[in-house]
């Protein structure tokens, strides 16, 4: 074995129900009770529900309405952002105090790279215990975690014994706990791509290690190679402490349905406004404008327009959402718009180079968890 070559462990860590848990944890009188985080009323839209919430089906994204009518008994409570922030950035003190290898990847979920620890602990499976542990001492939440060789396997691990557990897939393990792994599962593969795997046969991981690389990039596109590496348990992508932003949006949701071009002008000049903020206070700016649209039917349409420059100021934001809004008529009234920037300058464009995939697998594989 080359010792020159990585060997990694890897922690997915994910707070359970973590909007929610932080609304229970504040108000006492709510703990136990369906509660959603979010509006309740005709234009309503959960943002997350309690454990207590999603078993009569409640889930993020779903209208207030929908949501009560499953669970009428459910509580609507507000979003509380700064205190999310609050309690995330004791979380993240709990991660420092094990690695400096951690990449957020939202307030509530991050990976780990425990391979050289601060404890010096070797073993990951007892270095995700003691986090889980610090965490619940500290805010008082659950967590629960994954742990693998590497982000793919430990992120899908981490869904596995919630809420407030954790599973280990061990080097050896990792490419039979695949083949069994129904497609569903498999991060990063939605619905619509689920749905076409599952006209072709391919339904579970052994499913799709069974079809070559040719003939899933054939039918997948670039995402082909991907799923041909990541069935074997093979997956290049490093915890990155300094996670590089790709974009930069703000959005709203209206009171009332907008039919009229001027009234949303009207919005997306504030919208515009919160995104030159935000930009502001980030120091980035991007070349690729993209205006979003939800129709009252709650189908979505964007329009993307990239441009020669890079900009952050109010003026070019609102004026390029401008065109895009007016390129082709609105099919009905609408019920959001929001604005987003990609293809930031901040987007890192070095490439790094690669362990051949035969060697780091082994490394993988033969490495003591």
């Amino acid at each position: 074995m080359e010792t020159s070559l990585p060997i990694r462990k890897i922690i997915h860590v994910d707070m359970d129900a973590f909007y929610a848990s932080v609304a229970q944890l504040d108000d006492p009188s709510l703990r136990g009770k369906a509660i959603a985080v979010g509006g309740g009323g005709e234009r309503g839209v959960v943002s997350a529900a309690s454990y207590e919430a999603r078993k009569f089906g409640v889930r993020s994204a779903m209208s207030g309405v929908l949501a009560r009518k499953l669970c009428p008994e459910l509580i609507f409570v507000r979003s509380d952002f700064a205190r999310y922030n609050e309690v995330s950035k004791q979380i993240r003190e709990v991660f420092h105090e094990f690695t400096d290898l951690v990449e957020p990847l939202s307030l509530d979920e991050a990976y780990l790279d425990v391979t050289e620890n601060k404890v010096g602990m070797p073993s990951a499976t007892v270095i995700a215990t003691w986090i889980r542990q610090k965490i619940k001492e500290k805010t008082g939440l659950n967590a629960s975690a994954g742990i693998s060789i590497n982000k793919f396997v430990a992120k899908v691990a981490s869904d596995i014994n919630k809420p407030n557990g954790q599973k280990t897939i061990p080097p050896e393990e990792v490419v039979a706990f695949l083949e069994t792994l129904d497609i569903r599962k498999f991060y990063g593969i939605g619905k619509v791509t689920a749905e076409k795997m599952y006209q072709k046969g391919i339904f579970t991981g052994l499913d799709m290690k069974n079809k070559s690389k040719e003939y899933l990039e054939q039918h997948f596109g670039k995402s082909g190679a991907y799923y041909y590496d990541i069935v074997r348990g093979i997956q290049y992508s490093q915890v990155k402490p300094n996670r590089i932003r790709k974009s930069l949006a703000a959005e709203r949701t209206f009171s009332e349905n907008i039919t009229s071009e001027v009234f949303m002008m009207e919005r997306l000049d504030h919208i515009a406004e919160e995104v030159e903020k935000r930009l502001s206070k980030s120091k980035v700016a991007g070349k690729t404008l993209t205006l979003k649209i939800k129709y009252s039917d709650f189908t979505l349409q964007t329009r993307s327009r990239t441009l020669d420059y890079y900009v952050r100021t109010k003026d070019v934001i609102l004026g390029t959402a401008k065109e895009l809004l007016y390129q082709e008529k609105m099919k009905d009234s609408v019920r959001l718009l929001g604005i987003s920037l990609s293809n930031l300058n901040t987007e890192d464009k070095k490439k790094t180079k690669q362990i051949p995939k035969e060697k780091e697998i082994d490394v993988q594989l033969r490495f003591e968890f």
